[in-house]
């Protein structure tokens, strides 16, 4: 069924994926980061996310997101890159790139049934969360694997 759709959307052909999963009651998962370099604990956390639903959205921060979240330095790997990958996973549907500030806009759009962050995150800091919550779906801060990071990453790598 995603297979209808690019793995990487824009947000016209987001709006098309979105509209014909809603109209057949897909259940659709939302998450969103940076995924600067991609590590097992994305990959679990991915994983993880994938199987509360049926499709699984990922949004992509843009570098110049990611710049503001992470650094001068940051991303190590620009957003084309990082969208492409991830949509390789087999546990990722979709990848869209979003340059806001925040996911919340693009939350509006995917009108999730579930939104996931890492464990990290307490669910009420999630944003989108009381979008979500309002239309009747579920926020949900998955297990966080400890010491997986990109930034622990690239500080290992440095020594």
């Amino acid at each position: 069924m995603s297979d209808h759709f690019p793995k990487v959307l824009d947000s016209k052909n987001l709006v098309t994926a979105i509209e014909f999963y809603k109209s057949k009651n897909i259940k659709i998962v939302f998450t969103n980061g940076c995924f600067d370099l991609l590590h097992v604990g994305h990959v679990r956390y991915l994983s993880e996310a994938a199987s509360l639903g049926e499709i699984l959205i990922v949004g992509i921060n843009s570098d110049s997101s990611v710049q503001k979240l992470k650094g001068p330095t940051r991303p190590i790997q620009n957003e084309n890159d990082r969208a492409e990958i991830l949509a390789s996973l087999k546990s990722v549907q979709h990848t869209i790139i979003f340059s806001e500030e925040t996911p919340k806009e693009l939350i509006q759009i995917v009108q999730p049934d579930i939104l996931v962050k890492g464990g990290d995150w307490a669910t009420d800091q999630i944003v989108g969360s009381d979008f979500v919550l309002k239309r009747g779906g579920q926020v949900l801060s998955l297990q966080f694997v400890d010491g997986k990071s990109t930034t622990k990453i690239i500080e290992k790598s440095k020594t």
